[in-house]
């Protein structure tokens, strides 16, 4: 039995009247076997049918009043509990008894100057038979509670599951679609056909990495993780890519220890930061900017920084269900608090650094 609740929370109205009718007609066999072993009464079925008026009696307001309690004093109480159950448990088991005898009497089973008498000999036997199926009960229930809360709780865990695998596909499409964008897609195929003339092999080259990007983005749906040192070079990848669109006005530096190319990372996570800078830092400006991305690791955290020469921005200020926003939910389902996102500006650089503990991808 739970001692914070007792195991007696009835749930719903049908299964609290199961409850005790099952318990009532248990309890009575159980009196009326004791009686007829000791030799007294008429036989069994009469002893049942007495002992049943007792069950009722004892067990109808004890069912009630346990419940009771366990939703308030039992709850604020835990140390309490089984003092307050037993306490209980006695009370109803003899005003029960008394209950019963009045109503035996009303039904001719019992003549009235035999009251007190019967009242005698039932007494320790209700007490008995009360006190046994009361914490049988009581136990019962604190198994079936702490079995219901269990269940509970894996549900939802499952659902908080389910929802992690969807926002993680809804982000790596979104991602998917921002990669294939006619905008990206045309720009960079512009960009391409403009190197064939003059230098092929660098356009071969951007096919190749246009082709790798494309591969990585539909491949990424596989994992929650991948490694640090691929998405690096999905991210390289991608800014080679708006290099040959901006020329000059784009400069990037990638800086990464080679000991953290496993360390497990949300895929297209890094790249999306990336994104982020060239679409806010370096387009809009008319001559370009830099980008630079660090990692780095430290107390079994690992860390990577994107920097810009951009105006800066707000996590918080980020559109609901895009971009950062997503990126954001993601970390959180991934890793809880041990994860963050955070932006900021560092000597005249907007900055943002995403945070996570140490896995391998």
């Amino acid at each position: 039995m739970s001692d914070s609740s007792t195991g007696l929370a009835c749930g719903a109205p049908k299964y609290f009247v199961r409850r005790v009718l099952g318990v009532s007609l248990a309890a009575a066999f159980a009196g009326a076997l004791i009686y007829v072993s000791m030799g007294q009464g008429n036989g069994l079925l009469w002893q049942f049918i007495a002992a049943l008026f007792y069950s009722i009696s004892i067990a109808v307001p004890s069912s009630i009043l346990l419940n009771a309690l366990s939703e308030t004093a039992i709850a604020q109480r835990p140390w309490l509990s089984k003092a307050m159950v037993a306490a209980v448990l006695v009370v109803t088991a003899t005003v029960g008894s008394l209950i019963a005898g009045l109503m035996m009497i009303a039904v001719g089973m019992l003549e009235p100057a035999h009251y007190w008498a019967q009242f005698a000999r039932v007494i320790s036997i209700s007490m008995i038979i009360t006190l046994t199926f009361g914490f049988s009960t009581s136990l019962y229930e604190g198994v079936r509670g702490r079995l219901e809360a269990t269940r509970v709780e894996l549900q939802t865990r499952e659902a908080e599951q389910q929802k992690a695998l969807k926002l993680l596909a809804e982000a790596r499409l979104s991602s998917l679609e921002s990669r294939i964008h006619p905008h990206f897609l045309f720009n960079t195929l512009n960009s391409i056909a403009s190197l064939i003339p003059s230098d092929p092999a660098r356009a071969e080259a951007m096919v190749g990495k246009l082709a790798s990007l494309l591969r990585f983005s539909l491949n990424a749906n596989q994992v929650s993780l991948a490694p640090l040192g691929q998405e690096l070079k999905v991210v390289r990848d991608y800014l080679e890519i708006e290099k040959a669109r901006f020329g000059a006005r784009l400069d990037f530096s990638i800086e990464a220890p080679a000991e953290l190319e496993l360390a497990g990372v949300p895929p297209l996570s890094v790249q999306t930061l990336v994104e982020n800078s060239v679409k806010h830092a370096i387009a809009p400006k008319p001559g370009g900017g830099s980008v630079r991305v660090t990692a780095g690791s430290r107390n079994g955290t690992v860390w990577v920084e994107v920097s810009d020469t951009g105006p800066g921005f707000s996590i918080e200020a980020a559109p609901v269900g895009h971009g950062l926003d997503n990126l954001t939910s993601r970390l959180k389902l991934l890793f809880g608090d041990e994860a963050s996102l955070e932006a900021a500006r560092v000597g005249g650089h907007a900055v943002v650094r995403m945070s996570a503990p140490r896995r391998n991808g």
